[in-house]
């Protein structure tokens, strides 16, 4: 049943009803809530967590989840949530179903331990209301050892409401894995996804730059470029790319050597050639992440589709970007964000934005959702 406070009534729109005016300057969130389920909450014999992605349905007032599970805990899934809301922010978020991703085959992805050749690694997930089907992302596998070499292809698949395998984006040559200094790094491919306003369009970007496109964001200022892009609906093939330079690290690592990054996580189309980003920076030594939304507008950048090595050909128009929050400005705990949805409206005509935390299925990492009213 929906628990809404009558002072805080939400109207329900699309989750794709965007704007179409283009902003001269970025809106400005106002935090109105935050939730979070607890560690190890079981549901329907799975464990809930590793929450990656984040969509809305809007017509049916159903959120779809993604966990980045490795089919380790269970088998690799997504979950349909509700979230109910109070003049408070969120009130609870009730659990109401969980579908196994699946292979062309029909079965559900194996573990690591048992082929980890096919071994998913999911990250974002996107509804299309017109379809009335999910696309999620996988970033796939680059392991270089003495024991082993794993080398998997990110992918963008599709699937039915009920998980079930339908067809693959065409993703560009520049994105397949290599044993050399060439293509994606190692967990730093397709973080994030977004549709357009009316589906023709789904953006994807690379949480980090490709080998031959520039270096992995560091404490120091760097020309670290990721890409974004563009794939026709319809075709499936990759229709443009655009350079977004990445911020650096926010702060050091503890010790000095040890593990930072700074990428971005997942994407959000705003409408008129422009994206909400969430650049997520981590450094071993501090438990809480450094998160910052940008507006980042593609209207100008060059097309890159054709360039194999910015390293080599540096673009010389890249989409501009304009801060719209940094999360550490809030005050509060803030963990692993990696997904991002509009929500619904409120009563003024606002819309809201939801954010969700990956917990990595730590306990001392949270299940976190965060709800803000977008002010215009």
């Amino acid at each position: 049943m929906l628990r809404f406070s009558a002072a805080f009534i939400f109207f329900q729109i699309s989750s794709c009803a965007f704007s179409q005016t283009q902003q001269s300057t970025p809106p400005s969130l106002r935090l109105i809530g935050q939730y979070e389920i607890a560690f190890n909450k079981n549901f329907r014999n799975t464990v809930v967590g590793g929450l990656s992605g984040i969509d809305y349905d809007a017509k049916n007032n159903i959120y779809y989840l993604i966990s980045d599970d490795r089919s380790a805990k269970n088998d690799a899934r997504f979950y349909s949530v509700k979230i109910h809301f109070t003049d408070k922010g969120i009130d609870s978020i009730e659990l109401v179903d969980v579908k196994p991703l699946l292979q062309p085959s029909g079965k559900p992805y194996p573990s690591t331990k048992q082929n980890a050749q096919l071994t998913p690694d999911p990250e974002s997930i996107r509804y299309n209301s017109i379809a009335k089907q999910l696309v999620w992302s996988s970033e796939g596998e680059r392991t270089i050892n003495t024991q082993d070499t794993i080398l998997q292809n990110p992918s963008i698949n599709i699937m039915g409401m009920d998980g079930k395998y339908k067809m693959n984006y065409m993703l560009p040559g520049t994105l397949v894995m290599n044993t050399n200094s060439l293509g994606p790094r190692q967990n730093g491919t397709l973080e994030g996804l977004s549709f357009n306003e009316n589906y023709s369009a789904l953006y994807a970007c690379m949480e980090e730059p490709l080998y031959q496109d520039g270096p992995k964001a560091e404490i120091e200022e760097t020309k670290s470029y990721v890409r974004i892009l563009k794939f026709d609906t319809s075709s499936k093939v990759c229709a443009e790319q655009y350079a977004y330079q990445l911020e650096k690290v926010a702060y050091p690592s503890t010790p000095a050597n040890a593990f930072k990054v700074n990428g971005v996580s997942e994407i959000l189309w705003y409408g008129s050639n422009q994206l909400l980003m969430i650049e997520r920076s981590f450094s071993t030594g501090r438990l809480t992440c450094t998160v910052k939304i940008f507006l980042a507008d593609i209207s100008h950048a060059d097309n890159i589709a054709s360039i194999n090595a910015l390293l080599e050909t540096p673009p010389k128009k890249i989409a501009t970007k304009k801060l719209v929050l940094n999360m550490d400005d809030l005050g509060i705990f803030i963990d692993n964000i990696e997904g991002v949805t509009f929500g619904p409206t409120l009563p003024n005509g606002h819309r809201t934005l939801i954010f969700v935390a990956d917990n990595n299925f730590m306990p001392f990492e949270k299940n976190q959702f965060l709800v803000f009213e977008i002010l215009p």
